[in-house]
C-alpha cells in the first residue's frame, strides 16, 4: 500500500523540476498497441496529450487500507490527477476553450465561465464525486501561494474541476483528497509518458464492467494548412460489459468474468461517468472547440458507450494556439483554422478518445477496496483470444 503526499516543502521545490528524459520517455506498463489492439490515425511520439507542446500531467494517489469500511479512515482508493495546458504558465496565460455535456449526471465546475468567456485559466482538475470543493479550493490556494497572475497573489478565479465517482471501493465520504494531494499533481506534473490505469483521479474508477481509471491517447492531424497535434486524457468509470467493443468487437459479450458490482449485474445498466479533456495545437475558436468536445460522443460510441442515464459524460477540450490573446489591454490579432478544414482534427479526436479508454483499461490491474469489494483487469489473453478469433490484431 502506498500514499503519495508532499511532506516538506524542500522536497515540493524539487519537484517542481523537469523530471529526466529517460524517466519521461519509458512506458511502465503495456498499452493496448502493445497487445496488437489495431487502431485508426497516426499517433504523436508519446501516444498521450502530452504530445501537445507545453502541455503537462501530473497525478496524486491515495491507497491505503484493507477490508472493512470505516468512515473516515479507508480503505482509500482515490487521487487527483492535473492537466497543465500551458506547463508552468497555465495560470497566467489563458487558453481557448468549449465543453459539452452528453449526459449531465456529473459535475465540471467553472464551465459556465467558459461557455461565456471561450477560455480556461488554469489547469484542468480530475478527482472523485465528493472531493471536488477541496480540489477547487487548493487550485486557488495554489495559485494565491504562488503570485499569480500577479505578486500579491489575489484575484478572481473559477478553477476546472471535474469528478467521477470511485465509492464502490473507496472510502468517498471519508474524505481523503486534502489540499496538498492537489497542490502535489500540479507541481509534479510533467511532459513525455501518462501514467495510465489506476491512478491519480482514476485510482478507484470502474469502466465497463472492469478496472478503470486514466487513460490518454494522442493523433496527428495532417491537412492542407500543416500538421497538428490532438491530444486526449480520459477518466473512464463508466460503461457496461455488454455494450463493450474494442476494435469493432463485442469483447464483453466474449470474455466471462465476475461482475464488480455485487448488488447489481454490470449486463443491467450502463454506470458511472467519463471526463474527456482535449488538448489540441491547431488554431482554434472556442466555439470550433465545442464543436471538438462533441465528437468525443463519437469515441465513446465506438467503443459500445450508450450515455445512460446514470453517467456524467463531460468533456473539455482546449487549444494551445494564440498565446496571450486573453487578458491584453488591447485588440490582439488571433489565428484560426477555416471551419471547413477541421476534419482532419474531428478525426483525430475520435480516434484518440477511442484509444485511451482501451488504454487505460488494459493499464489498470485488480483492485480491491472497501468492504472487499474486488474489480477485476481487462484480462489481457483474453482479449487478444478474442480479436485473434475475428481476425483484428494488429501482430
Amino acid at each position: 500500500m502506498y500514499r503519495h503526499r508532499p511532506i516538506l516543502f524542500l522536497i515540493g521545490l524539487l519537484l517542481l523540476l523537469p523530471l529526466p528524459s529517460h524517466a519521461q520517455d519509458k512506458p511502465t506498463k503495456v498499452r493496448a498497441r502493445d497487445m496488437g489492439v489495431p487502431f485508426d490515425g497516426t499517433p504523436g511520439r508519446f501516444n498521450a496529450i502530452t504530445d501537445v507542446p507545453g502541455v503537462l500531467v501530473g497525478h496524486t494517489t491515495l491507497i491505503s487500507g484493507d477490508g472493512k469500511l470505516v468512515i473516515g479512515k479507508g480503505p482509500v482508493r482515490t487521487g487527483v490527477t492535473a492537466i497543465l495546458p500551458r506547463g508552468r504558465d497555465s495560470m497566467n496565460d489563458a487558453v481557448f476553450a468549449g465543453w459539452f455535456s452528453q449526459n449531465g449526471n456529473g459535475e465540471m465546475t467553472g464551465t459556465t465561465w467558459v461557455e461565456e468567456s471561450g477560455f480556461l485559466e488554469g489547469p484542468v482538475m480530475i478527482t472523485n464525486t465528493h472531493s471536488v470543493g477541496v480540489v477547487r479550493d487548493a487550485v486557488i490556494q495554489w495559485r494565491v501561494a504562488h503570485g499569480q497572475p500577479d505578486p500579491t497573489g489575489y484575484w478572481w478565479s473559477l478553477p476546472v474541476v471535474a469528478e467521477t465517482w470511485d465509492g464502490w471501493l473507496n472510502d468517498i465520504n471519508g474524505f481523503h483528497v486534502k489540499a496538498d494531494d492537489a497542490f502535489h499533481a500540479i507541481d509534479t506534473a510533467h511532459h513525455g509518458m501518462v501514467e495510465e490505469g489506476s491512478v491519480g483521479g482514476g485510482t478507484g474508477m470502474v469502466c465497463n464492467g472492469y478496472k478503470g481509471g486514466i487513460g490518454t491517447a494522442s493523433r496527428v492531424a495532417e491537412g492542407k494548412f500543416g500538421s497538428y497535434t490532438v491530444g486526449v486524457l480520459v477518466q473512464c468509470n463508466y460503461g457496461s460489459r455488454q455494450n463493450l467493443r474494442i476494435a469493432g468487437i463485442p469483447v464483453g459479450r466474449e470474455i466471462s468474468s465476475e461482475d464488480p458490482y455485487a448488488y447489481q449485474p454490470s449486463e443491467i445498466s450502463e454506470r458511472g461517468s467519463i471526463i474527456v479533456v482535449i488538448a489540441t495545437d491547431a488554431p482554434l475558436m472556442s466555439q470550433q472547440l465545442k464543436r471538438l468536445a462533441r465528437r468525443v460522443s463519437l469515441g465513446l460510441g465506438r467503443n459500445g458507450s450508450i450515455s445512460g442515464n446514470g453517467s456524467g459524460d463531460i468533456f473539455i477540450a482546449f487549444s494551445t494556439a494564440n498565446p496571450h490573446a486573453e487578458g491584453a489591454d488591447k485588440p490582439v490579432d488571433v489565428k484560426m483554422l477555416p471551419n471547413d478544414k477541421l476534419d482532419p482534427i474531428f478525426a483525430a479526436t475520435v480516434q484518440s478518445v477511442e484509444e485511451s479508454i482501451v488504454n487505460a483499461m488494459i493499464a489498470a490491474e485488480t483492485m480491491t477496496g472497501i468492504e472487499n469489494h474486488k474489480v477485476i483487469a481487462l484480462p489481457r489473453d483474453k482479449l487478444r483470444e478474442v480479436l485473434k478469433k475475428y481476425n483484428r490484431l494488429t501482430k
